[in-house]
Protein backbone atom coordinates (compact mmCIF):
# COMPACT_ATOMS: atom_id res chain seq x y z
CA UNK A 1 0.00 0.00 0.00
CA UNK A 2 2.88 2.82 0.68
CA UNK A 3 4.33 2.38 -2.61
CA UNK A 4 0.43 2.71 -4.27
CA UNK A 5 0.57 6.08 -2.14
CA UNK A 6 3.49 7.06 -3.02
CA UNK A 7 2.93 6.66 -6.76
CA UNK A 8 -0.31 8.44 -6.79
CA UNK A 9 0.74 11.09 -5.16
CA UNK A 10 4.06 11.39 -7.71
CA UNK A 11 0.41 10.88 -10.32
CA UNK A 12 -0.94 14.64 -8.49
CA UNK A 13 2.57 16.11 -8.49
CA UNK A 14 2.92 16.13 -5.07
CA UNK A 15 6.57 16.96 -4.24
CA UNK A 16 9.22 15.08 -2.92
CA UNK A 17 9.43 16.96 0.17
CA UNK A 18 5.42 16.54 0.38
CA UNK A 19 5.67 12.66 -0.62
CA UNK A 20 8.49 12.00 1.79
CA UNK A 21 6.51 13.52 4.69
CA UNK A 22 3.22 11.71 3.14
CA UNK A 23 4.83 8.31 3.34
CA UNK A 24 6.19 8.96 6.89
CA UNK A 25 2.38 9.63 8.27
CA UNK A 26 1.59 6.42 6.13
CA UNK A 27 4.13 4.53 8.30
CA UNK A 28 3.19 6.13 11.33
CA UNK A 29 -0.77 5.25 11.19
CA UNK A 30 0.44 1.76 10.11
CA UNK A 31 2.25 1.30 13.43
CA UNK A 32 -0.49 0.38 16.16
CA UNK A 33 -1.92 -1.94 13.00
CA UNK A 34 1.27 -3.82 12.69
CA UNK A 35 0.95 -4.13 16.59
CA UNK A 36 -2.91 -4.60 17.42
CA UNK A 37 -3.84 -6.67 14.35
CA UNK A 38 -2.98 -10.09 13.34
CA UNK A 39 -4.42 -10.23 10.43
CA UNK A 40 -3.36 -8.24 7.08
CA UNK A 41 -6.86 -8.67 5.92
CA UNK A 42 -8.39 -6.93 8.79
CA UNK A 43 -10.61 -4.29 7.05
CA UNK A 44 -8.73 -1.85 9.31
CA UNK A 45 -5.45 -3.22 8.30
CA UNK A 46 -5.28 -0.67 4.87
CA UNK A 47 -7.18 2.13 6.05
CA UNK A 48 -4.67 4.19 6.25
CA UNK A 49 -3.51 4.04 2.82
CA UNK A 50 -6.80 4.38 1.19
CA UNK A 51 -8.05 7.07 2.79
CA UNK A 52 -5.32 9.08 1.19
CA UNK A 53 -5.40 6.99 -2.28
CA UNK A 54 -9.38 8.23 -2.02
CA UNK A 55 -8.29 11.95 -2.07
CA UNK A 56 -5.59 11.54 -4.65
CA UNK A 57 -7.52 9.84 -7.12
CA UNK A 58 -11.14 11.28 -6.29
CA UNK A 59 -10.02 14.95 -5.32
CA UNK A 60 -6.29 15.89 -6.54
CA UNK A 61 -3.87 17.58 -4.84
CA UNK A 62 -4.84 19.34 -1.58
CA UNK A 63 -1.78 20.32 0.98
CA UNK A 64 0.29 17.92 2.46
CA UNK A 65 -1.01 18.19 5.60
CA UNK A 66 -4.55 17.31 5.25
CA UNK A 67 -3.32 13.93 3.33
CA UNK A 68 -1.32 13.06 6.17
CA UNK A 69 -3.90 14.17 8.41
CA UNK A 70 -6.11 11.60 6.55
CA UNK A 71 -3.47 8.81 7.05
CA UNK A 72 -3.19 9.03 10.20
CA UNK A 73 -6.75 9.65 11.67
CA UNK A 74 -8.94 6.82 12.50
CA UNK A 75 -12.52 7.45 13.35
CA UNK A 76 -13.28 4.00 14.16
CA UNK A 77 -10.81 1.81 16.20
CA UNK A 78 -9.83 3.81 19.43
CA UNK A 79 -6.55 1.08 19.74
CA UNK A 80 -6.01 2.02 16.10
CA UNK A 81 -5.17 5.97 16.83
CA UNK A 82 -1.85 7.42 17.06
CA UNK A 83 -1.74 9.90 19.60
CA UNK A 84 -1.21 13.65 19.10
CA UNK A 85 1.87 13.84 20.92
CA UNK A 86 3.36 10.94 18.86
CA UNK A 87 1.86 12.90 15.64
CA UNK A 88 2.62 16.19 16.33
CA UNK A 89 6.63 14.35 17.09
CA UNK A 90 7.00 12.76 13.93
CA UNK A 91 4.88 14.98 11.73
CA UNK A 92 4.89 18.52 13.00
CA UNK A 93 2.43 20.37 14.60
CA UNK A 94 0.59 21.30 11.53
CA UNK A 95 -0.40 18.12 10.66
CA UNK A 96 -1.05 17.40 14.83
CA UNK A 97 -3.67 20.11 14.66
CA UNK A 98 -5.45 19.12 11.73
CA UNK A 99 -6.24 15.60 13.28
CA UNK A 100 -7.42 16.91 16.38
CA UNK A 101 -9.75 18.99 14.53
CA UNK A 102 -12.10 16.31 13.22
CA UNK A 103 -14.69 15.07 14.67
CA UNK A 104 -15.66 11.71 15.69
CA UNK A 105 -18.65 9.99 15.02
CA UNK A 106 -21.70 10.18 17.58
CA UNK A 107 -20.39 14.14 18.06
CA UNK A 108 -23.46 15.72 19.26
CA UNK A 109 -21.68 18.43 17.14
CA UNK A 110 -21.09 16.44 14.27
CA UNK A 111 -22.46 18.71 11.36
CA UNK A 112 -21.57 22.00 13.56
CA UNK A 113 -17.51 20.44 13.24
CA UNK A 114 -17.73 19.24 9.98
CA UNK A 115 -19.02 22.58 8.14
CA UNK A 116 -16.48 24.74 10.12
CA UNK A 117 -13.65 23.12 9.45
CA UNK A 118 -11.65 24.57 6.08
CA UNK A 119 -12.57 22.74 2.91
CA UNK A 120 -9.51 21.22 2.53
CA UNK A 121 -9.54 19.50 6.14
CA UNK A 122 -13.55 18.83 5.17
CA UNK A 123 -12.49 16.50 2.21
CA UNK A 124 -9.66 14.79 4.35
CA UNK A 125 -12.20 14.11 7.09
CA UNK A 126 -14.87 13.12 4.76
CA UNK A 127 -12.10 10.78 2.54
CA UNK A 128 -11.58 9.35 5.98
CA UNK A 129 -14.83 8.30 6.93
CA UNK A 130 -16.28 7.03 3.54
CA UNK A 131 -13.27 4.61 3.83
CA UNK A 132 -14.27 3.43 7.34
CA UNK A 133 -18.13 3.13 5.78
CA UNK A 134 -16.58 1.32 2.46
CA UNK A 135 -15.26 -1.54 4.55
CA UNK A 136 -18.09 -1.81 7.25
CA UNK A 137 -19.78 -4.83 5.48
CA UNK A 138 -16.40 -6.26 6.24
CA UNK A 139 -17.15 -5.75 10.25
CA UNK A 140 -18.95 -8.41 12.18
CA UNK A 141 -17.86 -6.47 15.85
CA UNK A 142 -19.18 -3.32 15.11
CA UNK A 143 -23.53 -2.31 14.72
CA UNK A 144 -23.14 -0.40 11.90
CA UNK A 145 -26.96 0.34 11.74
CA UNK A 146 -26.23 3.52 13.76
CA UNK A 147 -23.56 4.67 11.45
CA UNK A 148 -25.72 4.39 8.35
CA UNK A 149 -28.60 6.84 10.28
CA UNK A 150 -25.79 9.13 11.30
CA UNK A 151 -24.11 8.80 7.29
CA UNK A 152 -27.64 9.92 5.81
CA UNK A 153 -28.20 12.56 8.25
CA UNK A 154 -24.12 14.30 8.46
CA UNK A 155 -21.78 12.77 6.34
CA UNK A 156 -23.87 12.53 2.90
CA UNK A 157 -25.04 15.99 3.06
CA UNK A 158 -21.77 17.47 3.77
CA UNK A 159 -20.56 15.58 1.13
CA UNK A 160 -22.96 16.80 -1.02
CA UNK A 161 -21.74 20.71 0.05
CA UNK A 162 -18.56 19.88 -0.31
CA UNK A 163 -17.40 17.85 -3.33
CA UNK A 164 -19.47 16.09 -6.20
CA UNK A 165 -17.22 13.45 -6.35
CA UNK A 166 -16.99 12.77 -2.78
CA UNK A 167 -21.15 12.95 -2.83
CA UNK A 168 -21.22 10.29 -4.97
CA UNK A 169 -18.95 7.61 -3.23
CA UNK A 170 -21.23 8.45 0.05
CA UNK A 171 -24.93 8.22 -2.08
CA UNK A 172 -23.58 4.73 -3.68
CA UNK A 173 -22.42 3.76 -0.29
CA UNK A 174 -25.51 5.01 1.53
CA UNK A 175 -28.04 3.05 -0.97
CA UNK A 176 -25.74 -0.49 -0.93
CA UNK A 177 -25.69 -0.83 2.79
CA UNK A 178 -29.70 0.73 3.11
CA UNK A 179 -29.63 -3.22 1.23
CA UNK A 180 -27.98 -4.72 2.98
CA UNK A 181 -29.23 -3.84 6.22
CA UNK A 182 -32.67 -4.93 4.98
Amino acid sequence: MAGSVVAAAQAVGLSDVGIDLLSRAHALAMTPRLTSLEDDHHPAYLHPGRSVLVLLRDVGVLPTKMLCAAAVHESVDEQLRVSTEITRAQLGDAVAVVVDSFPLPGDERLAERLVMLEESARLAALAERLDQLRHAHLRDDIDWRPHHAETGAVWLPVAERTHARLADRYRHWQRTFARRLG
